[in-house]
């Protein structure tokens, strides 16, 4: 049998490589791209098809014991100002009454689930606001998770069948976003520099070890 013979069998029926390509994004850059986003290009309108492929991930994400219990309601421009008056942002920083004139959110992703909030909705609901976050960050959007809203209104103004739990806001990113990286008992609050830059402390992951 000819020298390499085996190694060139494989080449002519599998390619030139054995080697895996790396497809889009590595995990560690969309982390990093995945920060919350108070301030958004209020030029860029996301549609409906945009907030609806976000949404999608949930097809394929973790539940626990396979409940699926979440339901999602997509908001687009021409009703989001329903949601803005019903909406905190930035508790950390209420001085700055955020988001900032003609940087607000316009299309927002409301959840809802089909049975009372318990343990097991609260992991389904991690899993997949983390998952949508991540789905809009790997197409050039951001966006943040509301958990301070209006409840009774949200669920009149949009003719909720189930019970909001959380929004999220999706949107092109208007802000400079930074991670601070910190020990344990240091502050962990979120702040913005002299230049603007909002700052995100992390606990370092020497101190994550227990």
């Amino acid at each position: 049998m000819a020298d390499n013979y085996l190694e060139k069998r494989y080449n002519e029926v599998f390619g030139q490589k054995k080697t895996v390509k790396k497809i889009g994004h590595s995990l560690d850059t969309l982390l990093l791209q995945n920060r919350s986003t108070r301030g958004y290009k209020t030029d860029f309108k996301v549609s409906e098809e945009i907030l609806k492929k976000i949404i999608g991930v949930n097809t394929k994400i973790a539940s626990a014991r396979n409940q699926q219990v979440l339901r999602f309601k997509p908001v687009t421009f021409e009703n989001a100002k329903i949601v803005l008056d019903n909406i905190k942002l930035g508790g950390a920083l209420p001085e700055l009454n955020l988001p900032l004139l003609g940087t607000e959110p316009n299309a927002f992703i409301i959840v809802c689930s089909t049975i009372n909030e318990n343990k097991n909705v609260d992991i389904d609901l991690g899993i997949s606001l983390q998952s949508m976050l991540l789905k809009a960050v790997e197409i050039g959007l951001n966006g943040v998770i509301i958990c301070a809203f209006n409840h009774d209104a949200i669920t009149k103004a949009f003719d909720l069948k189930y019970s909001p739990l959380a929004i999220l806001a999706i949107g092109k990113s208007a802000e400079k976003i930074r991670i601070e990286e910190i020990s344990e008992n240091q502050n962990h609050n979120y702040y913005r520099d002299d230049l603007g830059t909002h700052v995100v402390p992390k606990v370092k992951i020497e101190d994550l070890m227990c």
